[in-house]
């Protein structure tokens, strides 16, 4: 039996399989960036597909705390903007 990688969310602290989830990465640049794929270099933090999780990190600091940095609010808003067009498209 092959065993199936699960990820916590950093809004809401639910353990789920990571293809359910979306990568948030810190790259060796130091940007904050939508890891799709889940395959990019770099540090990555996990959120569920909701925008409440978003919401949740944001507000208790949760992706700061996973990637180890200050995140600006520019940077959190066009991750929002980019998670609103995820949700619209499926």
């Amino acid at each position: 039996m092959k065993k199936i990688p699960l990820r916590k969310c950093t809004g809401c602290g639910e353990m789920r399989t990571k293809k359910e989830m979306i990568r948030v990465l810190k790259t060796p640049e130091g940007t904050i960036v939508l890891d799709v794929t889940g395959k990019k270099n770099g540090r990555g933090a996990y959120l569920c597909n909701q925008i409440e999780c978003f919401r949740k990190a944001r507000k208790g600091k949760g992706l700061e705390r996973s990637l180890q940095c200050v995140i600006p609010n520019e940077v959190y808003e066009e991750l929002e903007k980019e998670l609103m067009t995820d949700d619209a498209g499926q």
